[in-house]
């Protein structure tokens, strides 16, 4: 669920005053991360790269108090749940948008992600959980890529992480990864602090 955050008891209350009459309230950070832990394990386990990528995400997140707060139509709330949403290729040709409620447990995620995305895709409909606060993800891995900006719409002021196709090295494998985020959410210490608990969330991947 989310509840309305009163500003006058938030320290975001003098972020809120500044950024969130903001033109372009956006952030983007640039981290390029070590993935050779998640290739191997990907390979091993037969989890799908992407959905171990936003479990990572997930739990990363799930650590930044930050992450559990959102603008939303001119006000702050906090949620108390997690979700990752997907962009899918559908049975169409098109795109239709899935979120999928985060779990601590990667593999109940993983049957979230499978069941959810081949939902959206075979039925070329998205689905939204409006009561959990849903980091944005975007995986355009037809070619590696250094660095994504995405647009900016008031309609969508949601945390949104990044990335191409990663690169094999002779010794590691690396995918450089774009964070953007809303500065009346978090300022860019948090986001710093996110990325690195991204990294280690990745090298701790079982």
């Amino acid at each position: 669920m989310k509840q309305e955050i009163n500003l006058q008891e938030s320290n975001r209350a003098e972020a809120f005053r500044m950024w969130m009459s903001s033109p372009m309230p956006m952030v983007t950070l640039v981290k390029t991360f070590d993935v050779t832990r998640l290739v191997k394990v990907s390979k091993k386990s037969g989890v799908k790269f992407t959905a171990l990528m936003c479990w990572c995400i997930g739990k990363a997140a799930s650590q930044v108090e930050e992450f559990y707060t959102l603008p939303v139509d001119g006000k702050l709330y906090r949620y108390d749940k997690l979700a990752i949403n997907i962009i899918v290729e559908n049975s169409k040709g098109g795109i239709s948008s899935c979120d999928i409620p985060f779990s601590d447990d990667l593999q109940q995620f993983n049957r979230y992600y499978l069941s959810l995305t081949a939902q959206a895709a075979n039925e070329c409909k998205s689905s939204f959980l409006d009561e959990h606060m849903v980091i944005g993800t975007s995986a355009m891995i037809q070619t590696e890529l250094d660095c994504i900006v995405n647009q900016y719409t008031d309609q969508f002021s949601n945390p949104m992480v990044m990335w191409g196709k990663y690169r094999m090295g002779l010794f590691k494998t690396t995918l450089p990864v774009s964070f953007q985020f809303h500065h009346v959410q978090m300022d860019g210490g948090h986001a710093a602090k996110f990325l690195q608990r991204l990294q280690n969330e990745i090298n701790k991947l079982k």
